[in-house]
């Protein structure tokens, strides 16, 4: 092994990553490929048994077995169609409120959430639902953007979701007690999200005209109830029945989301929009995602080792505790460092990169596991709206009218940032708002 400090090793593989990330280069190559470099400078070619090893643990996780099947699940169910009929549903429930239209796009949203776990999809149906009918009533532009930008990223947080599933693993917590921990923060998320629209449109009806009254007229109190229980009730028993064999103990995440997808499927065949196309696009999907999650972890694993092998998780340790912060300091510097890590690189490689660094420090200092791996889920929601990589305001801008402005954007989305700074402060001052759940009900 060369001799060379621990502490120029760990500066030099993080120059390395920034150096490979800013030059535009995939994430898991750049980790990889760091692996290899100084895994040769450390040990030779025998550094390739370690990865090995390392890659088969990643293969052989059986819990890993859910991301493609609850991606294949979300999949299925946005070709349903159920965030249509839901949409219009509560449109005319809430459209006589100020704001109501924004009001119904993140409702929606957060139970759409609960049903895919993917912000692209959430964003994209809500984009093209929402964003016209909202401009049409006179809403603004900046408004509008803003509240399908931030309720869509709730899929992310809000389970069934991969990024928990993931977080899960490298953390080596339960998924359920992850799940469980993630519901009330997503809910507090959307809740904020909720008033804040509903006291602009309040104070300035303009920003949010209510629909007319010749349009509610034409449909009746009745119809609506049908058309919310049909494009409600289904997809909730599947939620809630996935979810609720988790934390009851009575299935495993692999297994409930097996029989998630399959109930999915069936959704979408009773909703007739079963297709062979359907089908093989939702399959094409699911492959595409999975297949960037698996390499990101196998590039992700081989760092680790590595980076673990030459003392790196060492010295970055002694270095945040050395700072003569305290516990709390310590907790937010982490939490700032997460959050400016979401301006540039998306959430699994913010996870695969910051939990072994981070998780020990957090151990040391004595946080409970699944309320501060639930803590950087709540601050990751930031970083689907923090340019200049935000991914909710690309997928909005691809669906937008062309009178709609990256500025518009930009501009819409940040008080829903700060709502998010306020949901992990809430979390932070109450951590029951995050640990009463997987203390009730989870095995």
């Amino acid at each position: 092994m060369i001799d060379i400090s621990p502490e120029l090793l760990t500066i030099l593989m993080f120059s390395g990553l920034l150096i490979g990330l800013f030059m535009g280069h995939p994430l898991a190559f750049v980790l990889g490929g760091l692996a290899v470099v100084f895994g040769m400078l450390g040990w030779g070619p025998s550094i390739f048994y370690l990865f090995m090893n390392r890659i088969w643990g990643v293969m052989d996780n059986y819990v890993l077995l859910a991301i493609p099947l609850f991606v294949f699940m979300a999949q299925l169910l946005e070709s349903s169609g159920v965030a249509g009929g839901l949409f219009k549903a509560m449109r005319y429930l809430l459209g006589p409120m100020p704001g109501g239209i924004g009001l119904t796009v993140v409702i929606v949203s957060t139970l759409f959430a609960a049903c895919t776990g993917i912000v692209g999809a959430s964003v994209v149906t809500m984009g093209l639902l929402a964003l016209p009918m909202m401009l049409n009533y006179g809403y603004q532009k900046e408004l509008s953007c803003g509240a399908i930008s931030a309720s869509g990223t709730l899929g992310i947080l809000i389970p069934p979701s991969i990024m928990l599933v993931v977080m899960a693993n490298q953390a080596t917590i339960s998924v359920g007690k992850l799940f469980a921990g993630a519901v009330f923060p997503g809910v507090i998320l959307s809740g904020l999200y909720l008033i804040y629209i509903f006291i602009r449109c309040l104070l300035n009806p303009s920003l949010g005209p209510a629909i007319s009254k010749e349009e509610l007229a034409g449909v009746t109190y009745t119809q609506i109830f049908v058309m919310v229980m049909k494009s409600l009730v289904p997809p909730m028993v599947l939620v809630l029945g996935v979810l609720g064999s988790i934390f009851a103990g009575i299935a495993t995440p692999t297994e409930a989301s097996g029989v998630g997808a399959f109930l999915a499927f069936l959704m979408v065949v009773a909703y007739g929009k079963f297709s062979w196309q359907v089908l093989k696009n939702a399959a094409i999907s699911t492959v595409k995602i999975n297949t960037m999650v698996i390499f990101l972890l196998c590039g992700a694993t081989c760092f680790t080792g590595v980076f673990l092998g030459i003392g790196g998780g060492e010295v970055v340790t002694r270095f945040v505790l050395g700072l003569g912060l305290g516990k709390w300091g310590v907790f937010w510097v982490m939490m700032a460092i997460v959050f400016i890590l979401g301006m540039f690189i998306d959430w699994i490689g913010i996870v695969l990169i910051c939990f072994p660094l981070f998780l020990p420090i957090a151990k040391e200092l004595g946080f409970n596991p699944v309320w501060f791996v639930v803590m950087i889920a709540v601050n990751l929601q930031a970083s689907f709206l923090t340019p200049p990589f935000g991914y909710a305001l690309f997928y909005i801008k691809g669906v937008a009218p062309k009178d709609v402005t990256l500025m518009d954007i930009y501009r819409g989305i940040v008080p829903f940032v700060l709502l998010m700074i306020v949901g992990l402060i809430l979390c932070a001052v109450f951590p029951e708002a995050v640990l009463w759940l997987p203390s009730l009900i989870v095995n």
